[in-house]
């Protein structure tokens, strides 16, 4: 008879231990989400497609893959906007995948780190729109905390690896919130920057909200249209013909 080491008992214990850190990760009752999102999303968390995303994440975490944004966040921009509050969206495509970047808002990275070169031209396009200079760090929390849901396709990523966790099931779960938007009483401006992101948004209804489309803010598209296309004003001109305070696009230190 093989003898089994005494270890063996541990690693079961903690692949099982995996196995509930991912199901408590991504259940309803248990994941850090504004609660008007909650229930807006109830039947986007019993579906098949998150029964496989979840099976996909504790496989990845069984053998050894670090994943970004840490677990807590993968809902952040869920959490940081509450859906009665969403006047503005911009739709990313997955996390940064570098460490310590992601925190679960797109093309937001943590105050001490760097920001990376499509943040950079996003700045760049501010500054051009509107005047605003070029804040010190990354961390967009202050346009979220003003009803801009800045929401990947995408909600986790392996280290390294970028697009690693597409077509695994989190499309399917932002497909689902993007519908609620589009279904919901509120006209809601939507900004799409790159082919990923508009094929995601073709079904918004553009009769009642507001879409602007350009490239990429990537460097190796920014110069095909994105540079000039003044998404900022134009989000706050359609605010205040709809008599809504605008967004204040600065970023304090």
């Amino acid at each position: 008879m093989p003898r089994h080491s005494a270890s063996t008992p541990r690693l079961t214990a903690a692949k099982e231990y995996r196995l509930d850190q991912i199901m408590a990760e991504t259940s309803l009752d248990r994941v850090r989400m504004e609660p008007g999102w909650k229930v807006a999303l109830a039947d986007a968390f019993n579906t098949e497609s998150m029964l496989r995303l979840r099976a996909f994440l504790v496989a990845e975490r069984a053998r050894g893959a670090q994943i970004y944004p840490p677990a807590t966040l993968w809902f952040a921009a869920f959490d940081r906007t509450p859906l009665d509050q969403v006047r503005v969206v911009i739709l990313g495509q997955d996390p940064y995948h570098g460490p310590g970047q992601a925190h679960g808002l797109c093309f937001s990275v943590q105050h001490s780190v760097r920001p990376p070169p499509s943040l950079q031209n996003i700045f760049k396009e501010l500054k051009d729109d509107l005047g605003i200079d070029p804040p010190s760090h990354g961390n967009l929390d202050l346009w979220a905390r003003q009803g801009v849901l800045l929401l990947n396709s995408v909600l986790t990523v392996e280290s390294g690896r970028a697009a690693a966790h597409q077509g695994k099931g989190w499309e399917q779960f932002t497909d689902a919130a993007i519908r609620v938007l589009n279904n919901g009483p509120r006209p809601i401006a939507f900004i799409l920057w790159g082919a990923y992101a508009q094929r995601k948004g073709a079904i918004i209804d553009t009769s009642r909200h507001l879409v602007i489309r350009s490239a990429h803010p990537s460097p190796l598209s920014a110069q095909n249209g994105f540079f000039g296309s003044k998404p900022f004003s134009r989000v706050n001109q359609w605010l205040a013909g709809r008599r809504e305070p605008p967004i204040d696009w600065t970023l304090p230190a």
